[in-house]
């Protein structure tokens, strides 16, 4: 059981802070009035970091990142996207409620922004290699597998979790306000995570 709980508590630990792709899903749960119109976005996020476990775990990304060009590339384009989900968040707030329709993503829309937020968001790729999936070097076998679907049952959970309350949010804003706000601040957040991806990326020149 150590590798399952360890798994669990280091999953947590890392998928907590407010991120891009909890932003994400946590909006998309406040926006639409069926909780079921923001699966696409739940499952779209847990597949990606489903994914994204088994790689570390597996080792493959470790590989793949030892390519700096590779690295550099990856922050760049991270930087372009979230530049431009935040103008789109920001776009999409609602003024009044019978605007909200206006600001839903089509089930399209919400795989597309959740893939992208999940895969090419460098930060959250890189906890992923650096802390899971160095953590997995210490389990051998079936345990390391234990530690890596305990990581993805979190993950899972977190995501659904998240749109739950952003839909009970989205229960209590009857006038849009609220949700124009959230969104005004997803956005925010988002500019702020793209500049700071840029500052780490020339840190090391300056």
């Amino acid at each position: 059981m150590e590798p399952f709980f360890h798994g669990i508590i280091l999953a947590f630990g890392l998928i907590l802070p407010l991120g891009v792709q909890n932003v994400f899903v946590f909006n998309q749960g406040a926006t639409h009035r069926k909780f079921t119109n923001a699966l696409p976005a739940i499952l779209t996020a847990g597949v990606c970091d489903t994914i994204l476990i088994y790689l570390a775990v597996a080792g493959v990304s470790i590989i793949v990142f030892s390519f700096e060009w590779l690295k550099i590339l990856l922050f760049l384009i991270g930087f372009i996207f979230l530049a431009y989900m935040g103008w789109v968040m920001w776009k999409n707030t609602p003024e009044v409620s019978t605007d909200q329709e206006q600001s839903r993503f089509s089930a399209r829309r919400q795989i597309t922004f959740a893939a992208s937020v999940s895969l090419l968001n460098p930060h959250a790729i890189m906890d992923t290699i650096g802390v899971i999936g160095t953590s997995s070097v210490a389990y051998t076998g079936y345990e390391k597998w234990i530690f890596a679907i305990a990581c993805i049952l979190v993950s899972w959970l977190w995501f659904f979790s998240l749109a739950i309350i952003g839909r009970k949010m989205g229960q209590i804003d009857r006038n849009g306000k609220l949700l124009k706000q959230m969104n005004q601040i997803s956005a925010l957040i988002i500019w702020v995570m793209a500049i700071y991806m840029v500052f780490q990326l020339f840190s090391p020149l300056l």
